[in-house]
């Protein structure tokens, strides 16, 4: 394969091309091993050949993607590195505004509405010299944690066919894993990057909700909506991270997160030293034997690294209320403004949305304005007491979910409890990374929580367990192309 930016002949197969890190990449390209354009294309024929089955996109952008291949090829050439993104393929979930692009939401009320600008995070991805390969599916409204779909097809567990993706960011989990992505965009409210992470066998990191701007993203819960990357390593994530992390006064929020160092130049670091607790209740509570196995043989890993891990409590109040919000959706934030956000969609075209949806958003509309008020007072009062209890911890580890993926056919009778809902209200942020596999070969999931604006921290952690225990080859491995 010739390649596009210098002289020298690539060695590796094109299906290994959909396969290589950020980091190899920039290596290859730099040195002229490889060209972004035959990455990209690479790309684009394993989505073509795939997704009329796989539905990991809902919209592929072949030709955008081309053209900001061969845009990242001319400025390799001419010695214009934009950074360490630059000619890497990516994928954003389908909230994000992309200018001239379809931004569904996962419903076809909306399929024909084109935003005419990007929005933040699109914006930052292309201005790294990133390569969009197209708008992945998801959940209608990202309103659901097992990423099923009626209208764009739900896409099927990439490690066993029959199993659901996880959801929200069902497709951005899916085509990373399926290696039709090198990295993707998800958003998470109440676990929907942790979730397919965890399923599909890869690396989800939902940010402290401060860090990376909303602004044209189509919101679900303003108060606990993140947006972060999908990845098969940590260390991808990390450069995702860097590449669109930061202020923006479009959403003011951001304005009040403190400075941020790059997550990627503190990742190599000697976890020996670190305190994690190991958070048993509320998040062991209940879980699947051989998850619980996985994630122990995680924290002798981190043990035998240096690190010191104790068992940790949280509040009595935080167990209690993580009970609340699983058994009583209907009195939660995210219901309550969902509904806001989507209530006059409903009114007008409510029978087009799926009815499991419809029924979910509606919930918010039984909740009175004082108990709203009332939560979100109480919300405040928590996260500090939660921030203050972590103090004397540099992270925390947990299950990211109780169970492995449950069948598609079976999904209405799947578990309703979630302990990744807990972290948003809680304003943590999280790495969900591969620790293990169930017997039937689906991904265990392992949660890494850092108090507010710890991403640097955690990722570190992270990163070394994954080099540490081997199941970094679980997320780099090849999926079957069928």
């Amino acid at each position: 394969m010739r390649s596009g930016v210098g002289a020298g002949r690539s060695v590796v197969s094109r299906s290994e091309l959909r396969f290589q890190t950020v980091e190899a990449l920039g290596e290859a390209y730099r040195s002229g091993e490889l060209s972004p354009v035959d990455v990209a294309q690479a790309h684009l024929d394993a989505i073509e050949a795939l997704n009329p089955d796989t539905h990991d996109y809902i919209t592929v952008t072949a030709d955008r993607a081309i053209a900001d291949a061969r845009r990242s090829e001319d400025a390799l050439r001419s010695g214009q590195d934009v950074g360490p993104l630059c000619g890497v393929p990516i994928a954003l979930k389908d909230l994000v505004h992309t200018a001239g692009i379809p931004t569904t939401a996962g419903t076809t009320i909306w399929q024909d509405r084109v935003p005419d600008r990007d929005g933040t995070v699109a914006r930052k991805l292309s201005v790294a010299g990133s390569v969009l390969l197209g708008k992945t599916n998801l959940v209608e409204f990202a309103f659901g944690p097992y990423g099923v779909n009626p209208h764009y097809g739900t896409p099927p567990n990439p490690r066993k066919a029959d199993r659901v993706p996880g959801g929200s960011s069902s497709g951005s989990g899916t085509a990373v894993a399926r290696g039709c992505a090198v990295a993707a965009i998800g958003t998470d409210t109440g676990g929907s990057i942790r979730l397919p992470a965890a399923f599909c066998g890869v690396v989800g990191l939902k940010p402290t909700v401060e860090r990376v701007s909303r602004a044209g993203v189509v919101p679900l819960s303003w108060t606990l909506d993140s947006v972060g990357p999908l990845t098969r390593t940590v260390k991808d994530a990390a450069y995702v991270f860097d590449a669109i992390a930061g202020p923006d006064s479009e959403d003011a929020v951001t304005n009040a997160a403190p400075p941020l160092h790059s997550t990627v130049d503190g990742i190599e670091q000697e976890i020996r030293g670190r305190r994690i607790g190991v958070v048993r209740y509320p998040f062991f509570d209940g879980a699947d034997a051989q998850v619980l196995e996985s994630v122990d043989r995680a924290i002798t890993v981190l043990a035998d690294l240096g690190a010191e891990v104790e068992d940790v409590e949280l509040p009595e109040a935080v167990t209690e209320l993580e009970a609340e919000i699983d058994g009583r959706g209907s009195v939660s934030i995210m219901c309550v403004e969902g509904f806001a956000c989507h209530r006059d969609t409903l009114d007008q075209q409510g029978d087009d949305v799926d009815p499991r949806i419809r029924e979910r958003i509606e919930q918010g509309k039984a909740v009175s304005a004082s108990d709203y008020a009332l939560a979100l007072l109480g919300q405040q009062r928590m996260r500090r007491s939660v921030t203050e209890r972590l103090s004397r911890w540099d992270a925390v580890v947990a299950p990211t979910t109780l169970y492995p993926a449950p069948p598609i056919a079976d999904v209405s009778k799947a578990p309703a409890r979630l302990t990744t809902r807990l972290v948003n209200y809680l304003g943590l942020c999280s790495v969900s990374l591969p620790c293990g596999l169930a017997d039937d070969g689906l991904p265990v999931g392992l949660q890494v929580i850092g108090k507010p604006f710890d991403e640097r921290r955690i990722l570190n952690i992270s990163h070394a367990y994954e080099q540490a225990s081997g199941w970094k080859e679980l997320s780099s491995s090849r999926m079957a192309d069928g």
